[in-house]
């Protein structure tokens, strides 16, 4: 994947560790049922994500690539969105995304995911995945305007929500 791309709003690039105390920010705004958040001793902390962040965006086995995203006019990180493995596989990848609220609203995710999912056509993959909680409305919504749709796949969850697999053919035009 390319190591950064842009849209005519946004800037996917490579974390830097100025991104830790803004993404740390994102921990603290997921809802209560997310596997992921901070926990009771305050972990993960931003330093802890500062040492985290240059392993996990890229990797350079898989190539795939999971990117911060800032606003071009403004230069403030406002989240991330990329390709990961997840629970898929490198040749047929998950997209993730999460994007500070105080932006939501605004186009933003979707528009960070389509430029990913055209890198990701780019590349030569077939198909990409998404995981999403059931109680998860306004990523169904980003996914459905990309191109996603529901696989028939659940893995169950009673205490943190089922998990609806989204799919997306990437050879269909």
């Amino acid at each position: 994947m390319a190591s950064e791309l842009f849209t005519g709003r946004l800037h996917l690039r490579p974390w830097r560790a100025s991104d830790a105390e803004p993404h740390r920010e994102l921990w603290t705004e997921r809802d209560h049922r997310a596997l992921r958040r901070i926990d009771a001793e305050g972990r993960p902390t931003a330093e802890d994500l500062r040492r985290g962040m240059a392993e996990r965006a890229r990797d350079d086995e898989s190539g795939l690539t999971l990117y911060a995203v800032e606003r071009l006019a403004e230069a403030d990180f406002i989240g991330y969105c990329g390709l990961i493995v997840g629970q898929a596989n490198a040749d047929e990848p998950e997209i993730a995304f999460e994007l500070a609220r105080r932006i939501h609203g605004n186009g933003y995710a979707t528009e960070a995911a389509r430029v990913v999912v055209a890198e990701a056509a780019a590349t030569g993959r077939t198909r990409l995945w998404a995981t999403v909680r059931d109680w998860n409305a306004a990523s169904f919504r980003v996914l459905e305007k990309v191109g996603f749709h529901d696989s028939g796949r659940v893995t169950p969850d009673p205490d943190r929500g089922d998990s609806i697999w989204m799919t997306m053919d990437l050879t269909s035009g």
